[in-house]
């Protein structure tokens, strides 16, 4: 049976405003779906957790708009646009290229799917 959270990003269940991020959640049957906005000039080693070595979360995102470069710890590195779909492991540095803010929509819960199914940066 099809089943319409009915769910906006326009009203979401929580929200909050970080350093340069703002960050949009939705609760929907007990999944987590989130939307975060980076303001050009973020990035991960300077306003989320300064001082840490690299990310420790996975993220399985689909870019909205803008560009976002990651750079994992092994060296790898690429930049993700918009209309990408991503999956990017533990062990990583992000940040936005350029003047337009990144907006993505991270679907938590779903990571295990995703190795199988989209692009990784690894």
């Amino acid at each position: 049976m099809f089943n319409r959270s009915g769910e906006k990003f326009s009203k979401p269940d929580e929200f909050e405003t970080l350093d340069h991020v703002r960050v949009f959640t939705l609760n929907v049957r007990g999944a987590a779906v989130r939307k975060r906005v980076f303001e050009p000039g973020w990035k991960w080693s300077k306003h989320t957790k300064p001082g840490a070595k690299s990310c420790d979360a996975t993220h399985f995102n689909y870019h909205v708009s803008g560009v976002m470069h990651v750079k994992m710890d092994d060296g790898t590195e690429d930049d993700v646009e918009a209309g990408e779909v991503v999956w990017i492991p533990p062990g990583h540095d992000a940040w936005v290229v350029g003047t337009e803010p990144v907006e993505v929509v991270d679907i938590q819960g779903m990571v295990d799917a995703a190795r199988m199914n989209t692009k990784s940066i690894r």
